[in-house]
Protein backbone atom coordinates (compact mmCIF):
# COMPACT_ATOMS: atom_id res chain seq x y z
CA UNK A 1 0.00 0.00 0.00
CA UNK A 2 1.21 3.52 -0.68
CA UNK A 3 0.21 6.76 1.17
CA UNK A 4 -2.37 7.51 -1.44
CA UNK A 5 -3.71 3.89 -1.70
CA UNK A 6 -2.07 3.09 -4.92
CA UNK A 7 -0.22 0.44 -4.83
CA UNK A 8 3.08 -1.00 -6.97
CA UNK A 9 0.62 -3.89 -7.92
CA UNK A 10 -1.69 -1.59 -10.03
CA UNK A 11 0.59 0.06 -11.33
CA UNK A 12 2.24 -3.20 -12.99
CA UNK A 13 -0.94 -4.00 -13.98
CA UNK A 14 -1.82 -0.84 -16.04
CA UNK A 15 2.22 -1.13 -17.44
CA UNK A 16 1.40 -5.09 -18.31
CA UNK A 17 4.90 -5.38 -16.61
CA UNK A 18 5.49 -7.77 -13.14
CA UNK A 19 5.51 -5.68 -9.69
CA UNK A 20 9.13 -6.41 -9.53
CA UNK A 21 10.07 -4.67 -13.05
CA UNK A 22 8.09 -1.66 -11.59
CA UNK A 23 10.13 -1.92 -8.47
CA UNK A 24 13.21 -1.88 -10.49
CA UNK A 25 12.30 1.10 -13.27
CA UNK A 26 11.60 3.39 -10.55
CA UNK A 27 14.61 2.68 -8.87
CA UNK A 28 16.69 3.29 -11.38
CA UNK A 29 17.88 -0.66 -11.45
CA UNK A 30 19.67 -2.74 -14.92
CA UNK A 31 18.23 -5.21 -16.64
CA UNK A 32 14.69 -2.68 -17.50
CA UNK A 33 14.73 -1.63 -21.26
CA UNK A 34 14.19 1.83 -21.49
CA UNK A 35 11.18 2.18 -23.22
CA UNK A 36 9.73 -0.12 -20.48
CA UNK A 37 11.29 1.85 -17.80
CA UNK A 38 9.82 4.98 -19.88
CA UNK A 39 6.44 3.89 -19.81
CA UNK A 40 6.17 2.50 -16.09
CA UNK A 41 7.33 6.46 -15.07
CA UNK A 42 4.50 7.85 -16.74
CA UNK A 43 1.96 5.28 -15.42
CA UNK A 44 3.33 5.97 -12.24
CA UNK A 45 3.22 9.22 -12.74
CA UNK A 46 0.03 9.57 -14.29
CA UNK A 47 -1.39 7.27 -11.13
CA UNK A 48 0.33 9.68 -8.60
CA UNK A 49 1.57 6.04 -7.37
CA UNK A 50 4.49 7.56 -4.06
CA UNK A 51 6.65 4.49 -1.97
CA UNK A 52 4.80 4.16 1.84
CA UNK A 53 7.27 5.74 3.86
CA UNK A 54 5.89 3.08 6.12
CA UNK A 55 7.27 0.58 3.60
CA UNK A 56 10.37 2.42 3.33
CA UNK A 57 10.67 2.84 7.45
CA UNK A 58 10.81 -1.38 7.60
CA UNK A 59 12.82 -1.71 4.37
CA UNK A 60 15.58 0.24 6.26
CA UNK A 61 15.52 -1.66 9.08
CA UNK A 62 17.85 -4.41 8.08
CA UNK A 63 18.97 -6.52 4.89
CA UNK A 64 16.83 -4.79 1.64
CA UNK A 65 16.02 -8.14 0.90
CA UNK A 66 14.24 -11.47 1.64
CA UNK A 67 14.97 -15.09 0.59
CA UNK A 68 12.65 -17.18 -1.34
CA UNK A 69 13.49 -20.82 -1.50
CA UNK A 70 11.42 -23.03 -4.10
CA UNK A 71 11.94 -26.48 -5.41
CA UNK A 72 11.17 -26.30 -8.81
CA UNK A 73 11.20 -22.67 -10.10
CA UNK A 74 9.87 -23.49 -13.75
CA UNK A 75 7.11 -25.27 -12.29
CA UNK A 76 4.18 -23.28 -12.68
CA UNK A 77 2.56 -23.37 -8.94
CA UNK A 78 6.45 -22.20 -7.58
CA UNK A 79 6.07 -19.44 -10.43
CA UNK A 80 2.95 -18.31 -8.82
CA UNK A 81 3.72 -18.15 -5.40
CA UNK A 82 7.25 -15.96 -6.39
CA UNK A 83 4.97 -13.44 -8.31
CA UNK A 84 2.84 -12.95 -5.29
CA UNK A 85 5.94 -12.28 -3.13
CA UNK A 86 7.66 -10.22 -5.27
CA UNK A 87 4.43 -8.12 -5.41
CA UNK A 88 4.55 -7.75 -1.61
CA UNK A 89 7.96 -7.15 -1.40
CA UNK A 90 8.59 -4.49 -4.16
CA UNK A 91 5.48 -2.82 -2.07
CA UNK A 92 8.36 -2.45 0.92
CA UNK A 93 10.90 -1.66 -1.37
CA UNK A 94 12.66 -5.33 -0.59
CA UNK A 95 14.62 -7.56 -3.60
CA UNK A 96 14.02 -10.52 -3.74
CA UNK A 97 16.87 -13.88 -3.23
CA UNK A 98 15.43 -16.74 -5.33
CA UNK A 99 17.07 -19.84 -4.46
CA UNK A 100 16.66 -23.38 -5.65
CA UNK A 101 16.25 -26.28 -3.28
CA UNK A 102 15.20 -28.89 -5.06
CA UNK A 103 16.91 -32.70 -3.31
CA UNK A 104 19.10 -33.00 0.13
CA UNK A 105 22.45 -32.22 -0.98
CA UNK A 106 21.05 -28.14 -2.06
CA UNK A 107 18.75 -28.12 1.49
CA UNK A 108 21.69 -28.95 3.57
CA UNK A 109 23.96 -26.30 1.94
CA UNK A 110 20.88 -23.67 1.88
CA UNK A 111 20.57 -24.44 5.74
CA UNK A 112 24.19 -24.15 6.43
CA UNK A 113 25.83 -21.88 3.95
CA UNK A 114 22.97 -19.30 3.39
CA UNK A 115 19.96 -18.80 6.06
CA UNK A 116 22.65 -19.81 9.28
CA UNK A 117 25.39 -17.71 7.58
CA UNK A 118 23.61 -15.00 5.88
CA UNK A 119 23.30 -11.27 7.52
CA UNK A 120 22.21 -9.65 4.52
CA UNK A 121 18.55 -10.85 4.30
CA UNK A 122 15.57 -10.13 6.36
CA UNK A 123 14.04 -13.88 6.54
CA UNK A 124 12.86 -16.48 3.92
CA UNK A 125 10.34 -17.60 2.67
CA UNK A 126 9.88 -21.65 2.37
CA UNK A 127 7.59 -22.82 -0.75
CA UNK A 128 7.64 -26.40 -0.65
CA UNK A 129 11.16 -27.12 1.31
CA UNK A 130 10.42 -29.14 4.15
CA UNK A 131 12.65 -29.03 7.07
CA UNK A 132 12.76 -30.23 10.74
CA UNK A 133 14.62 -32.46 13.15
CA UNK A 134 18.47 -30.42 14.36
CA UNK A 135 18.20 -28.33 10.95
CA UNK A 136 14.79 -26.69 11.74
CA UNK A 137 15.63 -26.28 15.15
CA UNK A 138 18.99 -24.63 14.77
CA UNK A 139 17.43 -22.13 12.51
CA UNK A 140 14.72 -21.39 15.47
CA UNK A 141 17.70 -21.08 18.16
CA UNK A 142 19.76 -19.05 15.51
CA UNK A 143 16.31 -16.34 15.20
CA UNK A 144 15.77 -16.47 11.55
CA UNK A 145 12.63 -15.50 10.55
CA UNK A 146 10.50 -17.85 8.21
CA UNK A 147 7.14 -18.31 6.67
CA UNK A 148 6.41 -21.79 5.07
CA UNK A 149 4.14 -22.09 2.21
CA UNK A 150 2.49 -25.08 1.43
CA UNK A 151 4.69 -27.52 3.09
CA UNK A 152 4.05 -27.32 7.14
CA UNK A 153 6.71 -26.18 9.07
CA UNK A 154 6.23 -26.93 13.27
CA UNK A 155 6.84 -23.04 14.81
CA UNK A 156 6.77 -21.51 11.67
CA UNK A 157 3.64 -19.52 10.36
CA UNK A 158 2.62 -21.53 7.55
CA UNK A 159 0.02 -20.08 4.67
CA UNK A 160 -1.77 -22.68 2.33
CA UNK A 161 -4.91 -24.42 1.81
CA UNK A 162 -6.76 -27.50 3.35
CA UNK A 163 -5.24 -30.06 0.91
CA UNK A 164 -7.46 -33.13 2.77
CA UNK A 165 -10.88 -31.39 2.68
CA UNK A 166 -9.74 -30.24 -1.24
CA UNK A 167 -9.10 -33.81 -2.27
CA UNK A 168 -11.91 -34.76 -0.45
CA UNK A 169 -14.36 -32.96 -2.10
CA UNK A 170 -12.85 -33.66 -5.58
CA UNK A 171 -13.45 -36.84 -4.98
CA UNK A 172 -17.19 -36.66 -3.67
CA UNK A 173 -17.61 -34.77 -7.14
CA UNK A 174 -16.40 -37.98 -9.01
CA UNK A 175 -18.42 -40.10 -6.43
CA UNK A 176 -21.50 -38.02 -7.16
CA UNK A 177 -21.38 -38.89 -11.05
CA UNK A 178 -21.78 -42.11 -10.39
CA UNK A 179 -18.14 -43.00 -10.82
CA UNK A 180 -17.04 -46.10 -8.70
CA UNK A 181 -13.30 -47.20 -10.06
CA UNK A 182 -11.52 -43.94 -9.41
CA UNK A 183 -7.86 -43.84 -10.35
CA UNK A 184 -5.31 -41.40 -8.10
CA UNK A 185 -2.60 -40.07 -9.81
CA UNK A 186 0.19 -38.57 -7.14
CA UNK A 187 2.84 -39.83 -5.31
CA UNK A 188 6.07 -37.25 -4.82
CA UNK A 189 7.73 -35.40 -7.67
CA UNK A 190 11.26 -37.33 -8.42
CA UNK A 191 13.81 -36.61 -6.14
CA UNK A 192 12.08 -34.55 -3.78
CA UNK A 193 11.79 -36.91 -0.78
CA UNK A 194 9.01 -37.25 2.19
CA UNK A 195 6.37 -33.78 1.28
CA UNK A 196 3.08 -33.90 3.36
CA UNK A 197 0.82 -32.32 0.88
CA UNK A 198 0.85 -35.55 -1.42
CA UNK A 199 0.03 -37.37 1.51
CA UNK A 200 -2.41 -34.97 2.69
CA UNK A 201 -4.05 -35.30 -0.54
CA UNK A 202 -4.38 -38.46 -1.14
CA UNK A 203 -5.66 -38.77 2.63
CA UNK A 204 -8.46 -36.78 1.16
CA UNK A 205 -9.03 -39.38 -2.06
CA UNK A 206 -9.12 -42.04 0.67
CA UNK A 207 -11.37 -40.39 3.17
CA UNK A 208 -14.04 -39.68 0.70
CA UNK A 209 -14.03 -43.21 -1.18
CA UNK A 210 -14.29 -44.77 2.29
CA UNK A 211 -16.85 -42.33 3.39
CA UNK A 212 -19.14 -43.47 -0.09
CA UNK A 213 -18.59 -47.17 1.21
CA UNK A 214 -15.95 -47.59 -1.56
CA UNK A 215 -13.09 -49.32 -1.84
CA UNK A 216 -9.45 -48.07 -3.24
CA UNK A 217 -7.97 -50.45 -5.95
CA UNK A 218 -4.43 -49.96 -4.67
CA UNK A 219 -3.45 -51.20 -8.50
CA UNK A 220 -5.28 -47.78 -9.74
CA UNK A 221 -3.03 -45.82 -7.04
CA UNK A 222 -0.05 -44.50 -9.17
CA UNK A 223 2.58 -42.30 -8.76
CA UNK A 224 3.02 -39.66 -11.69
CA UNK A 225 5.47 -37.71 -10.60
CA UNK A 226 3.45 -34.49 -10.94
CA UNK A 227 4.34 -33.70 -14.38
CA UNK A 228 2.72 -34.30 -17.36
CA UNK A 229 4.87 -36.90 -18.64
CA UNK A 230 4.41 -38.88 -16.07
CA UNK A 231 0.65 -38.54 -15.91
CA UNK A 232 0.69 -39.58 -19.69
CA UNK A 233 2.23 -42.11 -18.77
CA UNK A 234 -0.05 -43.70 -15.78
CA UNK A 235 -3.21 -43.16 -17.51
CA UNK A 236 -1.67 -45.48 -20.50
CA UNK A 237 -0.54 -48.23 -17.71
CA UNK A 238 -4.43 -47.76 -16.59
CA UNK A 239 -6.04 -48.39 -19.84
CA UNK A 240 -3.98 -51.15 -20.11
CA UNK A 241 -6.14 -52.48 -17.25
CA UNK A 242 -9.19 -55.54 -17.63
CA UNK A 243 -10.91 -53.04 -16.01
CA UNK A 244 -10.01 -49.78 -16.49
CA UNK A 245 -11.09 -47.11 -14.06
CA UNK A 246 -14.38 -44.75 -15.35
CA UNK A 247 -12.44 -41.99 -13.93
CA UNK A 248 -8.89 -40.30 -12.95
CA UNK A 249 -8.02 -37.97 -9.72
CA UNK A 250 -4.85 -36.43 -10.76
CA UNK A 251 -3.35 -34.32 -7.76
CA UNK A 252 -1.76 -31.57 -9.98
CA UNK A 253 -3.12 -29.99 -13.16
CA UNK A 254 0.18 -30.90 -14.77
CA UNK A 255 -0.73 -35.12 -14.35
CA UNK A 256 -4.41 -34.28 -15.41
CA UNK A 257 -3.32 -32.56 -18.70
CA UNK A 258 -1.37 -35.70 -19.16
CA UNK A 259 -3.87 -37.80 -18.45
CA UNK A 260 -6.13 -35.79 -21.21
CA UNK A 261 -2.83 -36.36 -23.44
CA UNK A 262 -3.06 -39.87 -22.88
CA UNK A 263 -6.86 -40.80 -23.53
CA UNK A 264 -6.73 -38.74 -26.84
CA UNK A 265 -3.88 -41.13 -28.06
CA UNK A 266 -5.47 -43.99 -27.02
CA UNK A 267 -8.60 -42.87 -28.31
CA UNK A 268 -10.17 -42.89 -25.04
CA UNK A 269 -13.81 -40.02 -25.14
CA UNK A 270 -12.85 -37.25 -22.48
CA UNK A 271 -15.36 -37.57 -20.15
CA UNK A 272 -18.15 -39.74 -21.79
CA UNK A 273 -15.32 -42.98 -21.40
CA UNK A 274 -12.52 -41.59 -18.49
CA UNK A 275 -13.81 -38.64 -16.38
CA UNK A 276 -10.57 -36.58 -15.67
CA UNK A 277 -10.01 -34.53 -11.99
CA UNK A 278 -7.31 -31.79 -11.83
CA UNK A 279 -5.61 -29.73 -8.90
CA UNK A 280 -4.39 -26.13 -8.66
CA UNK A 281 -6.19 -24.09 -11.51
CA UNK A 282 -2.85 -23.97 -13.64
CA UNK A 283 -3.52 -21.12 -16.38
CA UNK A 284 -3.67 -23.92 -19.05
CA UNK A 285 -6.82 -26.02 -17.04
CA UNK A 286 -9.53 -23.34 -18.17
CA UNK A 287 -7.64 -23.44 -22.07
CA UNK A 288 -8.36 -27.55 -21.73
CA UNK A 289 -11.23 -27.60 -20.16
CA UNK A 290 -9.88 -29.38 -16.93
CA UNK A 291 -12.66 -29.81 -14.12
CA UNK A 292 -10.39 -29.18 -11.13
CA UNK A 293 -9.44 -27.36 -7.75
CA UNK A 294 -8.36 -23.98 -7.68
CA UNK A 295 -6.33 -23.01 -5.08
CA UNK A 296 -5.30 -19.02 -4.32
CA UNK A 297 -1.35 -19.27 -5.42
CA UNK A 298 -0.26 -15.99 -5.72
CA UNK A 299 -2.32 -15.05 -2.39
CA UNK A 300 -0.52 -17.63 -1.07
CA UNK A 301 3.00 -15.73 -1.78
CA UNK A 302 1.38 -12.10 -1.19
CA UNK A 303 0.18 -13.58 2.43
CA UNK A 304 3.11 -15.22 2.83
CA UNK A 305 5.15 -12.48 2.79
CA UNK A 306 3.21 -9.94 4.63
CA UNK A 307 3.95 -12.01 7.56
CA UNK A 308 7.21 -11.69 6.71
CA UNK A 309 7.43 -8.34 6.81
CA UNK A 310 5.35 -8.11 9.90
CA UNK A 311 7.60 -10.54 11.54
CA UNK A 312 10.86 -8.28 10.23
CA UNK A 313 8.82 -5.30 12.11
CA UNK A 314 8.45 -6.98 15.39
CA UNK A 315 4.97 -8.79 15.02
CA UNK A 316 5.22 -12.48 14.77
CA UNK A 317 2.41 -15.03 13.98
CA UNK A 318 2.33 -18.84 14.66
CA UNK A 319 0.58 -22.08 13.65
CA UNK A 320 -1.14 -22.01 9.80
CA UNK A 321 -2.97 -19.48 7.73
CA UNK A 322 -5.75 -21.74 5.47
CA UNK A 323 -7.14 -19.75 2.66
CA UNK A 324 -10.04 -20.83 0.76
CA UNK A 325 -10.27 -23.44 -2.42
CA UNK A 326 -12.66 -23.93 -5.09
CA UNK A 327 -13.93 -26.35 -7.11
CA UNK A 328 -14.30 -25.73 -10.77
CA UNK A 329 -16.49 -27.93 -12.80
CA UNK A 330 -15.22 -27.71 -16.43
CA UNK A 331 -15.65 -30.42 -19.51
CA UNK A 332 -13.47 -33.14 -18.07
CA UNK A 333 -15.73 -34.72 -15.77
CA UNK A 334 -19.34 -36.27 -16.06
CA UNK A 335 -21.78 -38.85 -15.61
CA UNK A 336 -19.95 -42.51 -15.11
CA UNK A 337 -20.25 -44.97 -18.38
CA UNK A 338 -23.33 -46.88 -17.61
CA UNK A 339 -21.23 -49.98 -17.14
CA UNK A 340 -19.15 -48.13 -14.23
Amino acid sequence: MTNNGVTIREVARAAGVSAATVSRALRGLPSVAPATREKVEAIAADLEYVPDPYAARLASKRGHAIIVAVPLPGQWYYAQVVAGAEAVASDAGLNINLHVVGDDLQRKHFIEDVLLQSRRVDGAILAGIPIEGRDLQALLDRGVLMVGVGERIDGVFTVGINNFEAAREATDHLIARGHRRIALLGGVPRGRGKLSIPSEREAGFRGAMGGAGLEVDESMVLNANFSIRGGADAVHELLRLARPPTAVFALSDEMAAGAVQATREAGVSVPDELAVMGFDDHDFAAAMGITTVRQPVVELGETATQALLEAVDGTRRTGVRTLRHELIERDTTGPAPAAG
